[in-house]
């Protein structure tokens, strides 16, 4: 077997080293390429061997993988006369590491497929440190036998590699983590600059919320209690007490001249909650004001919870 990684930047320098140690103990060899050729000496060095083009290194591997800032960059390399679509063989697995565009994936997923190659988005999470350890999550998204056959490859990047549905199903994942991350991220700074405009010291803060029920048992892993089965009755914490609680935090704000964009938008979406009589139901119920926006339903099966959850605790 030959694989090929092109994409030699921080995250792509470290996953390519791992791959080259897992797959060169057996015998396998590593082809590189990089627009800057001199990121690839380290690998050279350890044995792998230098395409010219990503052209060169598909007609030479049975599986690829790119790690390319974004879409433009994925383009390039998958398109043009030495591109990787001009030479990739029958059967080749490609896996691409970049966080995409699902709409730009799914496009060059049918020109692959005229090839008879399979693509699969496959975004990572865990940062440079993971990419480093290989504790990285790798979401992937196209043709699930297929990845089945090329898993143990995969594991030789990260520890937690998944098939999460068909081509395109790994951006979105990605994109999802990502953007409530940084939702995340902003909420907790409005919420920090009130508390220490209020005169408090922010380790202190940090200290309290981690020893409440948000730093106890994180927000997202919540989500099987109410959000994602679709049951808000009984309430664990009922929604007249939170509009209660986050509109003595607005409040607040307003009387520190503290900016709480986020909380008035919370505050709002809970005020209606009321009006439509949820006042005793639990104040996550205010999330199907959202899903309703969009126009989806959320109701996983509890057995389904149950098992995903149970798969989470198992160590390794």
């Amino acid at each position: 077997m030959q694989a090929g990684f092109i994409g030699l930047g921080t995250m792509g320098a470290s996953m390519a080293a791992n791959l080259q140690k897992g797959i060169q103990k057996d015998g396998h060899t590593l082809l590189v390429h990089d627009i800057r050729p001199a990121a690839a000496a380290p690998h050279i060095a350890n044995g792998a061997v230098w395409a010219d083009s990503p052209a060169a290194l598909a007609a030479a591997c049975d599986i690829v993988f790119t790690s390319l800032p974004g879409p433009a960059e994925f383009d390039a390399v998958s398109y043009g006369e030495s591109g990787l679509l001009a030479a990739i063989r029958k059967n080749t697995a490609y896996f691409d590491l970049t966080t995409n565009a699902p709409s730009t994936v799914r496009k060059a997923h049918a020109d692959y497929e005229k090839k008879g190659a399979y693509l699969f988005d496959a975004p990572v999470s865990g940062g440079p440190k993971g990419a480093m350890s290989g504790k990285l999550a790798i979401w992937c998204g196209g043709d699930a036998a297929v990845f089945e056959t090329w898993k143990p490859v995969l594991d030789t990047i990260g520890d937690a590699a998944k098939y999460i549905g068909p081509i395109g199903a790994g951006s979105v994942a990605k994109l999802v983590h990502n953007c409530y991350g940084y939702i995340a991220t902003a909420a907790a700074a409005e919420v920090f600059s009130m508390g220490v405009k209020a005169g408090i010291d922010p380790l202190a803060i940090w200290e309290a919320v981690r020893e409440g029920a948000i730093g106890r048992r994180g927000a997202f892993e919540s989500m099987t209690d109410q959000f994602l089965p679709g049951t808000y009755e009984p309430a664990a914490f009922a929604l007249r007490l939170a509009h209660k609680d986050v509109s003595l935090a607005t409040a607040l704000g307003r009387e520190l001249n503290v900016p709480m964009r986020l909380a008035n938008l919370a505050l709002a979406d809970l005020a209606e909650g009321l009006n439509r009589g949820w006042g005793q139901r639990d104040s996550r119920s205010i999330m199907v004001l959202q899903t309703e926006r969009a126009g989806v339903k959320i109701a996983v099966d509890p057995q389904r919870l149950t098992e995903a959850m149970e798969k989470k605790a198992k160590p390794g």
